[in-house]
């Protein structure tokens, strides 16, 4: 992999660029406008939204301001955690491409596999889901359908009524939290894991061995969390609204962090603090 154009190639031959723009936690309006245009800008093509991030407006306006060709960019949204069930997903889904303005969708995801409101029926409610997403991919109107947050045994469940299997799974994946189960479990089975905050939190930057081998390779925290993260075989999501720092996330394709470096990276067990439990989430 050599550029932020540079793929992976998805099961059912679709292919998805190696690293996306993450939009959570940034807000709608001229800031997610601004914060997308300046990554297509800097050669992303991947930019990642959600429902429950309330910027798609945002991301839509960024993607046709930014004058690239729609076959060029890779655009995926996700599921709000109150949709879930069939016919509560087709409708979300038409809402979703309302606001980004696209005719069709490149990735769609369940973000969540147990949200509170379904917390009785979570099974059944994904199950509903999954239906809908299977005939919108059918239908030609998503390019790939996935799963986020999902565990081993949320999986199995899905797969009991699922007549495609996920081609994606996003979880939360970063330096000293490696999900052994999931990351295992989706390897098997050839579903795609992507990383959410693959920059863990602002705790990454006060690690002694983070900041030890940000020296030794001269490059930034985040850029050795973005490398680590793709040669770990993972899809990283950076997310920033810094002109810099975003061009700075996606320059990782002029060096490589050691075996020995990469084991240590993943060894640094909570140094990025605790991962949410789906199962125990409260929205």
């Amino acid at each position: 992999m050599k550029s932020l154009k540079d793929t992976y190639e998805l099961y059912n031959g679709v292919n998805i660029p190696c690293i996306g723009f993450g939009t959570w936690q940034t807000p709608d309006g001229e800031v997610a406008v601004s914060s997308v245009k300046e990554a297509i800008a800097a050669g992303y093509r991947h930019i990642d939204t959600a429902a429950g991030y309330n910027n798609e407006e945002s991301v839509g306006l960024a993607v046709k301001e930014s004058y690239v060709p729609r076959e060029e960019l890779f655009i995926t949204s996700k599921l709000h955690n109150n949709d879930h069930g069939y016919e509560a997903t087709l409708a979300a889904f038409e809402l979703t491409m309302k606001k980004l303005e696209l005719d069709y969708l490149d990735l769609y995801l369940i973000h969540w596999p147990n949200p509170i409101k379904f917390r009785d029926t979570w099974k059944e409610a994904n199950a509903g889901s999954w239906k809908a997403f299977e005939e919108l991919y059918k239908a030609g109107k998503i390019r790939a359908i996935g799963v986020s947050n999902f565990m081993p045994h949320h999986m199995d469940a899905l797969l009991e009524t699922a007549k495609i299997k996920p081609m994606v799974n996003q979880i939360r994946l970063c330096p000293g939290e490696t999900q052994e189960a999931a990351v295992s479990y989706c390897k098997s089975n050839q579903i795609q894991l992507e990383a959410y905050s693959p920059l863990g939190t602002g705790r990454v930057f006060e690690v002694k061995e983070m900041q030890e081998l940000s020296k030794k390779y001269n490059k930034s925290i985040a850029q050795i969390c973005v490398r680590w993260s793709l040669q770990m075989g993972y899809l990283p999501l950076p997310k920033s609204v810094t002109p810099e720092r975003i061009r700075e996330n996606g320059d990782v394709f002029d060096f490589e962090i050691s075996l020995d470096d990469v084991a240590l990276i993943a060894g640094l067990t909570e140094c990025c603090g605790p991962t949410r439990d789906p199962d125990t989430t409260n929205f």
